[in-house]
């Protein structure tokens, strides 16, 4: 009974503080900092509903924050902050346009100052009249020449994305010119960038030939550097130059002259790795292409962004293994993003499969100008002899005692004498364990060997054991190791640490003698 009365008095309470006139915000009591593009996405992928300020989205915003990257990256020597600025170009690219890009020069640089007259002049004349008063008055000056060559950097993007290959090709040239004579380590990032769209700009207008000297050159001077960004963006751009040409002699000594540097990013190392294993597959080195192109396809980033390098990849790695005798697994060609491109090799590796060397012709035929186009038509027609050896592989399992006339037949091959051939052959290579009765014409099987009796299990797990050993060597190579100003800020706050604890030791001893001396009073 006693227990009712707090129980309502405490409700009253309660309802009448909900009921009292909350205290309203004033805009200066908080200010709002406007939200940056990675939380943006992240707030929209979790929350849906949640809707940001018009101001984040706004590409002025993320330029000028990538200057202060830069800015900060050339004052501290971390290249990870123009790293970190560079790997929003993909998402910032989306949204530039000629009115943005003449709004951050006018804001990085002066009415009369010549850079500025020559980035807006290559926007066109439209762009100037987009620059506003206010970007006038917000002019920053930056003493680092990062910034003026982002700037060119954006500025050769947008005439890409418009098609305007002269204006580029002039002014990618003049951009070269100025990383070559500032030769600055804390453009290395930016650099390797610079060279790629350069080089970009002579492939789309159909005239890489004309730059093989310069980035040799550059090559050279990268090399003699260490600048690892630049030298693996170079020797990549000279493999792709020399494979457009088909100049396979070529890349082949590039590759032997050359070593790429250990510390490239995963990127590049997937393209060299392609490049590499393309080069052995045409040189007969299928196991050793087989493991390049294996690599490049684990090291390529796995999202819609690089589809295109997935597909070409995949491609060549499928055939690779059709060459080793191998047939590659069923889902990869159920996945959405290889499913359409690797349909033609789908039917491929049917045919090798069976062993069905008319289908294999077929297949051949009606998809000519698709191989063509992606240059893999030569590795294709080396696939002939493995369908018949496959086919052979077949028969010796199904048949004890077959004549070479019925082997001519079910191969579709064109005489006996053929057949005798090439079952001979894969005898010798050791694909199928048979003899031959030349003079009744029949080939005769032996009984089938347990392969656990045979050293293949032992090679499988040694491949194995290879593969687990070199991922954790790449492991601790890839580790991140604390600065020396890391250390020295961790030296700094273990020595408070110390003196926090003398101070506490020192205090409880005073306390001790208080109280001996409030004892012997």
């Amino acid at each position: 009974m006693s227990e009712t009365p707090r129980r309502s008095s405490r409700l009253n309470k309660n309802q009448e503080e909900s009921s009292k006139p909350k205290p309203k915000l004033v805009d200066n009591d908080i200010e709002m900092e406007e939200a940056p593009e990675h939380l943006h996405s992240y707030a929209t992928r979790t929350y849906p509903k949640l809707s940001l300020p018009s101001a984040a989205f706004s590409p002025l915003l993320d330029i000028k924050q990538h200057f202060v990257l830069f800015t900060k990256s050339a004052k501290t020597h971390e290249a990870r902050f123009a790293i970190r600025a560079l790997r929003s170009v993909a998402s910032l690219r989306k949204r530039l346009n000629a009115h943005v890009l003449a709004r951050v020069v006018a804001g990085a640089f002066g009415k009369d100052e010549d850079v500025r007259k020559r980035l807006v002049g290559y926007l066109g004349p439209e762009a100037a009249t987009s620059i506003t008063a206010e970007d006038e008055a917000s002019l920053t000056k930056h003493d680092t020449p990062e910034v003026d060559v982002y700037l060119h950097l954006l500025v050769m993007i947008y005439l890409l994305d418009q098609g305007q290959l002269e204006k580029g090709i002039e002014l990618s040239n003049l951009t070269i010119s100025i990383v070559q004579e500032l030769n600055r380590r804390s453009l290395d990032q930016l650099a390797a960038k610079v060279y790629f769209y350069y080089a970009r700009f002579y492939e789309v207008a159909g005239r890489l030939a004309e730059i093989r000297p310069t980035l040799l050159s550059a090559q050279r001077t990268a090399t003699l550097r260490r600048d690892d960004d630049t030298q693996s963006t170079l020797i990549n751009l000279l493999l792709r130059n020399y494979f457009h040409y088909n100049l396979y002699d070529q890349a082949d000594k590039l590759v032997s002259k050359t070593t790429f540097p250990e510390n490239a990013t995963n990127n590049q190392l997937a393209r060299y790795m392609y490049y590499l294993g393309r080069i052995k597959a045409i040189q007969l080195e299928y196991t050793e292409s087989h493991q390049c192109v294996l690599q490049a396809v684990r090291k390529a980033p796995q999202n819609n962004v690089t589809a295109g390098f997935q597909q070409e990849a995949n491609k060549l790695l499928i055939i690779v293994q059709l060459l080793l005798g191998e047939i590659p697994e069923r889902s990869l060609f159920r996945q959405p993003v290889l499913r359409k491109a690797l349909l033609p090799y789908f039917q491929i590796t049917q045919a090798v499969r069976v062993g069905d060397l008319s289908k294999f012709q077929e297949t051949l035929a009606a998809h000519s100008a698709t191989f063509h186009a992606d240059k893999n038509y030569t590795l294709i027609l080396r696939l002939r002899h493995n369908v018949i050896k496959t086919g052979i592989r077949m028969i010796s399992l199904s048949y004890s005692r077959i004549s070479l006339r019925d082997v001519c037949l079910k191969l579709h091959l064109d005489s006996e004498e053929d057949a005798e051939y090439i079952v001979a052959k894969a005898i010798r290579d050791g694909v199928i364990d048979a003899t031959i009765d030349h003079e009744k014409g029949f080939m005769r099987s032996k009984e089938n060997v347990d392969i656990y009796s045979t050293n293949e299990p032992q090679h499988a797990f040694h491949q194995r054991i290879g593969f687990c050993m070199k991922l954790h060597n790449d492991s601790v190579k890839a580790m991140r190791f604390p600065l020396k100003t890391v250390n020295i800020d961790a030296a700094e706050v273990e020595a408070a640490r110390d003196q926090e604890r003398t101070l506490v030791q020192e205090i409880a001893e005073a306390d001790e003698d208080m109280d001996e001396d409030h004892d012997e009073l």
